[in-house]
């Protein structure tokens, strides 16, 4: 079992290797029985172009366009109670996307992909946000999570140095 992240655009570089550590941190903290055995995941997140995520999008929800960031949860225990133990599922998340609710936000696109990762990730633990209670409880984990990270990592420095964008 293994956990990956690849980007597969190249728009906004990434550093992998951060953004690595910060889901691994983030399996750890999030699960309910904080008895995390790394290797046992099998969990791939993959950054991807407007292109790349229009299309999964349409293949997995049916919707068009691109979208912020999309959870493919094979382990088949989607919603309901946080669940503990090993995840198994696929992370996309568009950091273009990301620029542009960072510009509503006030923050910063790699700051908003830090917070996608942990959203899809509380997805996986069986996190729901599909009707007002559940999303406001999935919301107030995301939050708790994500300040949390912000004070274990500079997100800022999820975005590759010297990247200047044009957009």
């Amino acid at each position: 079992m293994s956990l990956t992240v690849r980007s597969r655009q190249s728009s906004h570089p990434v550093d992998a290797w951060r953004l690595r550590r910060l889901a691994k941190w983030a399996l750890a903290e999030s699960d309910p029985g904080k008895a995390v055995d790394l290797d046992a995941h099998a969990l791939r997140v993959f950054l991807v172009d407007e292109a790349e995520m229009a299309r999964a999008n349409w293949e997995h929800l049916r919707h068009e366009g691109p979208t912020d960031v999309i959870t493919l949860d094979f382990g088949g225990q989607a919603g309901g109670a946080p669940r503990p133990g090993p995840l198994l599922g696929e992370i996309f998340i568009c950091p273009v996307v990301a620029e542009v609710f960072a510009r509503e936000h006030g923050t910063t696109w790699s700051e908003e992909v830090a917070r996608y990762l942990i959203h899809g990730i509380l997805h996986l633990r069986g996190y729901d946000d599909r009707n007002a209670t559940r999303r406001k409880r999935m919301k107030r984990e995301e939050e708790r999570l994500v300040r949390a990270a912000a004070v274990c990592f500079p997100l800022s420095r999820l975005a590759k140095r010297g990247t200047v964008l044009g957009r």
